[in-house]
């Protein structure tokens, strides 16, 4: 019995790494850009899409793949997500093109899809009681310290090797995961297994891919008119409508349709991606509400700030790793903090007090921000932030998945999952527009204050914001453009520190959003015909 209880424990490890992986590579490909740039000669647009084809196909999927891990087993998707997902890093590190490496990064994240959900639904199955709230702390602090380990990671083995090793890395650790996975972490499913939800599979990703598609290219392509053309292969977008509304029109479509198909299956007692009878739990609904809100701005400091530190500051990536790396260390100080606080206190009070250090961490980031910034007092505001991720991740997983059924632990985890991923989408194209909108805007009325002519004011303009802040060195270097180096400097801080302040907002809103959960209901809805888990 003893060997058994240590061997979930050491079980957990592995699928915690396997969440490591997920998050590493989401991180680590903010600091290699500028040396793949440089390698592949990227276009801006290909720029975007090495970074968020990722993204699309990941957010997709989890809901298909998380209810398929329930019937098929989920250490075996787990398993085969990993030998997927380490497969496309082979071709990502070796890939001579920018369209093959994007394609790679198309299927890490079918990859990313099996893994992400299973993980959860695992722990979900295997512990109990004050251990799953530990186990969830692991699990959740595991995400936010690596959120920071990435670009660190990344940082250094771009500057001392290649960019190529920062996917090159995720080799030697898919090859121990799946090591530990099969020898620590017992098989699990759903005992009645029923027919697979095709049509409802096609409609999630019809929903999921429409909807991140557009939240992402919204702020290239348009959000009403056709900013920028849409090209694919020798193919461009013909009308002045920007396909991003069609996009969105596409999604509230098979949102519907998803609904009504997922409820008559239901009443017909066919198998469902999605039990709609786990709406009724009360937890588990606010919860989701509350996941997505929080998502939306948990995350987005990770997005603008290692491009100030590099672009503003001077540093190179391995420096920006290292200051990074203080948001790891908050985050797995929480992890002990939470894991002692399981049991004791009541774990929507843990997301709470989460939340509220986040906030204090972002709004700390956001006055310190600046073009000539003492960048020391960034470490102890990042240990904060980084501290309140681990508290809150992980606790706000374990209320959502608090009183589901254990048979139906992968449809639920893949549900919270794409609540999140769904959110920092959302976050990322938000933040992502107010930091270059309002860049473009402060750098374009300085220029103009310069008397700067306005063919030359937009040209240094759109230098500053397609390039994400990168043409600032060239600008400084020309004897000629140093002023305007140091508007677009003064520019992008200002547009760095509104986009930290608006995701302190949307934390707040989060913290709001938390208060229902106090009142969820404990009742847990199962299926009619459904029996204990097997387990083997």
């Amino acid at each position: 019995m003893k060997d058994m209880a240590s061997r979930r424990w050491i079980g957990l490890v592995f699928i915690s790494v396997a969440v490591s992986l997920i998050i590493v590579d989401s991180t680590i490909v903010n600091v290699a850009i500028p040396a793949i740039v440089d390698d592949l000669n990227l276009t801006s647009t290909e720029v975007q899409w090495v970074q968020e084809a990722y993204t699309l196909v990941f957010a997709a999927l989890l809901l298909l793949f998380g209810s398929l891990a329930d019937r098929w087993g989920r250490r075996r998707m787990l398993v085969i997500g990993v030998v997927v997902f380490a497969g496309s890093s082979v071709l990502a590190a070796l890939a001579p093109s920018a369209e093959l490496l994007i394609l790679a990064r198309l299927v890490q994240g079918v990859g990313g899809a099996m893994m992400l959900p299973t993980t959860l639904s695992l722990i979900n199955a295997t512990f109990r009681g004050r251990e799953r709230g530990i186990a969830f702390a692991v699990w959740g602090s595991t995400i936010g310290g690596m959120a920071a380990v990435g670009p660190l990671l990344g940082g250094w083995l771009t500057t001392e090797f290649s960019w190529r090793w920062a996917f090159g890395i995720n080799i030697p650790l898919g090859i121990a995961i799946v090591i530990g996975v099969l020898l620590t972490v017992g098989e699990s499913r759903e005992a009645q297994r029923r027919g697979i939800d095709l049509v409802g599979a096609v409609l999630s990703v019809v929903l999921f891919g429409s909807l991140v598609f557009g939240l992402i290219e919204g702020r290239t392509l348009g959000w009403w008119t056709t900013a920028e053309p849409l090209e694919v292969g020798a193919s461009s977008w013909p009308w002045q409508l920007s396909p991003v509304p069609i996009a969105f029109a596409v999604a509230a479509l098979a949102a519907a349709t998803f609904v009504w198909w997922e409820l008559r299956r239901s009443r017909m007692g066919h198998g469902t991606l999605i039990e709609p009878s786990l709406f009724r739990i009360g937890s588990f609904t606010n919860g989701n509400v509350a996941a997505l809100v929080v998502s939306l701005g948990e995350f987005g400091l990770i997005l603008s700030l290692p491009l100030w530190l590099q672009f503003v500051l001077g540093f190179d990536a391995l420096q920006t790793g290292l200051i990074l790396l203080a948001l790891a260390g908050g985050s797995f100080l929480a992890s002990g903090v939470a894991g002692g606080l399981s049991g004791r206190v009541r774990a929507v009070v843990v997301v709470r007090a989460g939340i509220v250090a986040e906030i204090i961490g972002i709004v700390w980031v956001g006055l310190v921000i600046g073009p000539d910034a003492a960048w020391g007092w960034l470490i102890p505001a990042l240990a904060v932030y980084g501290f309140g991720v681990g508290l809150a991740t992980a606790q706000l997983t374990g209320v959502i998945l608090e009183d589901v059924p254990v048979e139906l632990s992968g449809q639920g985890s893949g549900t919270q999952s794409t609540s999140r991923q769904v959110g920092s989408a959302l976050g990322i194209a938000v933040l992502g527009t107010i930091l270059f909108t309002s860049t473009a805007g402060i750098l374009g009325a300085k220029l103009d204050d310069r008397g700067v002519p306005a063919d030359q004011r937009d040209q240094v303009v759109s230098a500053v914001v397609d390039s994400a802040g990168a043409a600032i060195a060239g600008l400084e270097q020309n004897p000629q453009t140093a002023d305007a180096a140091q508007d677009a400097k003064e520019a992008f801080s200002d547009g760095t520190r509104l986009a930290a302040f608006t995701a302190a907002g949307f934390l707040g809103l989060g913290l709001v959003a938390t208060i229902s959960l106090g009142r969820s209901s404990r009742e847990r809805p199962t299926r009619e015909d459904a029996t204990p888990p097997a387990s083997s």
